[in-house]
C-alpha cells in the first residue's frame, strides 16, 4: 500500500491520500481523542504524540499537529498508523454520528438556502477538499450564512481570507440576499 502526502495551506496540517475510500458518504472531524471514540482510525492517530486534530474526507485523511512536534518526526508515525489501519481492514467508523446538528431555517428562506447549499457543494467544497478540509453549512438568518470549517481549514491562517474574500464574495454575487458569511464552531 502506498500513501501519498500533500501539504495544505495550513502549515500544521498534512493531507494523506491512502488510494482508497476513507469516508465515501461524508466527512468526520475530530478535535481531540475524546471526540474520536467512534473512529478506530482517528483514535489510533490520536495515540501518537503531538496530534491535535484528525479529519476524515471522502478519500483522504488530514492530520493537524501541535506546535511542540515537527513533521519530519511525526509524518512517518502517521503513515505507519494509517497503513496499519487500512491493511488490517478495521472500520473507519464504528457507527453513524448521533450528534448531527439540525439546521434552523425559516420556511420562507428555503429557496435561498437551497441556492447557497448548491453553490457550496459544487464550487466551494471540492476546492476546499483539495486542500484537505471541508466547509459545512450551519444556517442562514437575516442575510448571514453560518459555516463551520473542518480539517485543514480549521485553524488555517488563511481561512478567514478564504471565508470572507472568497466564499462571501461568491455567494453575494450569485445570491443577492446574502449579506455576510460568518464562521461558527461545530
Amino acid at each position: 500500500m502506498f500513501i501519498e502526502t500533500e501539504g495544505t495551506p495550513n502549515p500544521a496540517t498534512l493531507k494523506f491520500l491512502p488510494g482508497r475510500d476513507v469516508m465515501p458518504g461524508g466527512t468526520a472531524d475530530f478535535a481531540s481523542a475524546a471526540t474520536a471514540q467512534r473512529s478506530p482510525l482517528a483514535l489510533a492517530l490520536f495515540e501518537l504524540p503531538g496530534i491535535a486534530r484528525v479529519f476524515l474526507g471522502a478519500d483522504f485523511v488530514t492530520v493537524t499537529k501541535s506546535s511542540d512536534v515537527e513533521w519530519p518526526e511525526l509524518k512517518p508515525q502517521v503513515l505507519a498508523a494509517l497503513m496499519d489501519h487500512f491493511v488490517t481492514g478495521r472500520p473507519v467508523l464504528n457507527d453513524t454520528p448521533s450528534d448531527v446538528l439540525e439546521e434552523d431555517i425559516r420556511p420562507e428562506d428555503r429557496e435561498i438556502v437551497d441556492q447557497i447549499k448548491e453553490l457550496l457543494d459544487t464550487r466551494v467544497r471540492p476546492a476546499v477538499a483539495g486542500d484537505g478540509g471541508d466547509i459545512v453549512f450551519r444556517g442562514y438568518r437575516d442575510g448571514v450564512v453560518l459555516l463551520h470549517m473542518q480539517g485543514a481549514c480549521s485553524g488555517c491562517p488563511s481561512s478567514r481570507a478564504t471565508l470572507k474574500h472568497g466564499i462571501e464574495n461568491m455567494l453575494r454575487h450569485y445570491v443577492p440576499e446574502v449579506l455576510a458569511v460568518e464562521q461558527v464552531e461545530a
